[in-house]
């Protein structure tokens, strides 16, 4: 298996967020990573090009490898903002469906727009989302 291309790196992602070309886009991006330092008490960090993360835990992959992967994270995709919600968005069932508009997968919450959600269903989601991570947590 191929190493794991997302990876931390020393990118600014005020720069990242910056260059978010849509600025209603960008103005979410901006209060989505607030929320999320204020939830982890962690400061953001760019994994690979396109992946704001914050905190880190480390997971045996598929080729019995450890490997390392942020806590919580987010990335402006071209139609959706992306939660990568760890634990797996159906854990948190009874929340997401007080959140409002949204698409999931496994570990990825989609969200159009901020406007979309309440904001505080969303953040008790991605709290509960980063307490259920805390045993793996790399401190």
């Amino acid at each position: 298996m191929a190493e794991l291309k997302t990876k931390p790196t020393d990118a600014s992602v005020s720069a990242f967020l910056g260059k978010v070309a849509d600025p209603a886009r960008r103005a979410d991006c901006q209060a989505v990573a607030k929320m999320l330092e204020e939830v982890t008490g962690e400061e953001p960090k760019m994994w690979g090009p396109s992946i704001v993360g914050f905190g880190r835990y480390r997971y045996q992959g598929a080729n019995g490898k450890d490997a390392e992967w942020p806590v919580i994270g987010f990335s402006p995709r071209k139609t959706d903002l992306t939660f990568y919600l760890m634990p797996g968005v159906a854990r948190f069932g009874a929340l997401t469906a007080k959140l409002g508009r949204y698409k999931s997968g496994k570990s990825c919450l989609y969200v159009r727009k901020l406007a979309d959600v309440d904001m505080n269903v969303l953040r008790q989601l991605c709290a509960a989302s980063v307490k259920a991570m805390e045993p793996k947590r790399v401190k």
